[in-house]
């Protein structure tokens, strides 16, 4: 079986975007010669194949349509709503395939198709009976669950010990006292992606130490899930990068499949697993799993809730940036985020549904701001949505040692037996974390030798790689609250022509000014690290003018930076006519 791929099936440059009208746009593809209609709503685009599901006939636009939302298929008058993708007649009959909506940087547009669109459905398996204590689900913290399945133990995403996204993040549940010995006993780990709270070094460090040849998969992702393993000098050796769209056998009843998410390819993953013909989805944390396409009716569905993980808006300031406007904003995203949550649960239908990857909390006391401002959803409120707009689902609220029993509960979700939670005086919510253990190592930069060479600023950018992109940023080196510091840089990087000039250009520029905590922005350079451990973590206090998201630069900065560190030791020599540890070296 073939892995699935991602095609790009339709391009428009920025011209012909310009040119869609509001509402329904029909489109010839010249690469396959297929017929596409676009639905233009506003400034955002939804996309779908110009075929009618029931036989296949072509779409027109329905001349009873006031509103220009209605195509009607010209075999059997069959009308689709393109705003929500559903058939309005017949009603409740289908709901469309949409196609991906890639907006390029350059102000173009793309439509990708995922081929196969459902590769689970290669190779189907009888649906056996489960036995009590054949299949148990135990959530540990965050996005770690732990699946006995038969003989074989499947551990999800460990984050168990330290911060996530540099010292922003914090585990909001107190994992069970043997999570630890847990994980090491895995037969199997998964890994969705290369976030901290997901792929958490300090925990994988523990592995190593103990089993280095745990099994571990990720997806094919094109920046490499353990990109940063070798720096990090954690010492794991059975790593096996998995095909996206592919059924991998463990054994005569148990397999997985790692899907892509439709938004962010790059980047995240979600997981379907098989134990004698019952499925476990897992979609994590991807915005869009598999391009919308998912098994409806699995067992048991899990996915994040929370919101919250981001920048935007609790960092910035300025403008309209008030605390008034963000507690809005926030609110309404939370909203949004529980619908559409609830909403994909009432369509994929799964028996089951438990929400997690959602609980970590901003625990540091100079991220009080942080934590009072973002607020999140809670676990209780999507089930509660569920319940109303979904009621034949099984809602389950995890908590730390609580244990599903698949069979049970898929037989009666009623038995006292079917879920267990743990003990009344169980430890639930972490009320210490180490703080100053995992500081100490950020702050280790803050005197690295390379600081005290100005030129670190040019090579740190060159070897970056990102250029011909009007943007001005001006970054400033701060204290713990965000004052800037008399020992700090602060400067400017210009990357039309990656210049560092002393004041803003004269010509009309977009310009960001970042305030970076010292010891996070120091770590970030000297390691090579990703920025998301700033805007994830809530490390910075960004200001912007225009008031615009600069995607191609945050894009650039949060995942292609490059998989190898500078060479800090070459930049040493240059400046000091010879090398040496990059953190002990002094230049005479």
């Amino acid at each position: 079986m073939a892995s699935q791929k991602a095609q790009v099936v339709l391009f428009l440059d920025a011209k012909a975007v310009d040119s869609l009208q509001e509402g329904i746009n029909f489109k010839r593809s010249p690469v396959n010669d297929k017929s596409y209609i676009i639905y233009k709503n506003r400034s955002s685009f939804k996309a779908c194949k110009n075929q009618c599901k029931h036989q296949g006939g072509l779409f027109i636009k329905d001349i009873e349509d006031l509103d220009g939302r209605t195509v009607k298929c010209t075999k059997h008058n069959w009308k689709l709503n393109l705003l929500t993708m559903k058939y309005i007649n017949p009603p409740d009959s289908f709901i469309q395939d949409e196609l991906e909506v890639e907006l390029l940087d350059d102000g173009g547009l793309q439509l990708v198709e995922l081929n196969p669109p459902d590769p689970w459905m290669a190779d189907p398996r009888e649906c056996l009976v489960l036995k009590e204590g054949e299949v148990k689900v135990t959530y540990l913290t965050h996005a770690c669950m732990e699946l006995q399945l038969g003989e074989r133990r499947f551990m999800f995403d460990p984050w168990l010990i330290g911060p996530a996204f540099a010292r922003g993040w914090w585990l909001f549940h107190e994992p069970p006292a043997d999570a630890l010995d847990r994980l090491c006993a895995a037969d199997l780990i998964y890994i969705s992606h290369m976030h901290s709270d997901h792929l958490s070094y300090p925990t994988l460090r523990v592995l190593a130490e103990r089993r280095p040849d745990a099994p571990i998969y990720v997806g094919d992702t094109s920046r490499p899930v353990f990109w940063y393993l070798e720096q990090s000098q954690v010492k794991l050796t059975n790593i096996n990068v998995v095909p996206f769209g592919v059924w991998k056998n463990v054994d005569e009843h148990l397999r997985f499949m790692i899907l892509m998410d439709g938004i962010h390819p790059e980047l995240d993953t979600c997981i379907i697993i098989d134990y004698k013909g019952h499925m476990i989805l897992n979609t994590v944390d991807c915005t869009r799993p598999n391009g919308g396409r998912l098994p409806k009716g699995v067992d048991l569905m899990m996915s994040d809730f929370a919101g919250g993980a981001s920048g935007f808006p609790m960092t910035f300031y300025g403008g309209k940036y008030s605390d008034s406007w963000k507690a809005h904003f926030i609110k309404k995203e939370r909203k949004r985020l529980l619908s559409y949550k609830a909403e994909l649960v009432k369509t994929l239908e799964p028996r089951i549904f438990c929400p997690f990857a959602g609980y970590f909390v901003e625990a540091h006391p100079s991220d009080r701001y942080i934590r009072d401002t973002n607020i999140k959803n809670s676990a209780e409120d999507l089930n509660a949505l569920i319940n109303i707009l979904r009621p034949d689902t099984v809602t389950w609220t995890p908590q730390p040692g609580s244990v599903l029993d698949l069979g049970l509960c898929l037989r009666d979700h009623t038995n006292r037996e079917a879920i267990i939670f743990p003990p009344a005086r169980t430890k639930m919510y972490k009320d210490s974390w180490d703080f100053h253990l995992y500081l100490d190592e950020l702050s280790s930069a803050i005197s690295s030798e390379i600081f005290r060479h100005k030129d670190w600023i040019q090579f740190y950018y060159t070897w970056a790689g990102f250029q011909n992109y009007n943007l001005v940023v001006r970054v400033i080196e701060t204290d713990d609250s965000f004052e800037p510091m008399s020992n700090g840089w602060d400067y400017l990087v210009d990357f039309l022509d990656l210049s560092f000039p002393t004041k803003r250009p004269e010509r009309e520029h977009s310009y960001l000014e970042l305030k970076n905590r010292i010891s996070v922005m120091r770590y970030v350079v000297l390691h090579g690290c990703l920025w998301d451990d700033l805007y994830i973590g809530f490390q910075n206090r960004i200001s912007r003018d225009p008031d615009v998201y600069h995607h191609r630069f945050w894009n650039h900065f949060q995942t292609k930076l490059p998989v190898t560190r500078p060479e800090w030791d070459k930049f040493l020599k240059l400046k000091c006519g010879t090398g040496g540890p990059v953190i002990s070296y002094e230049c005479q």
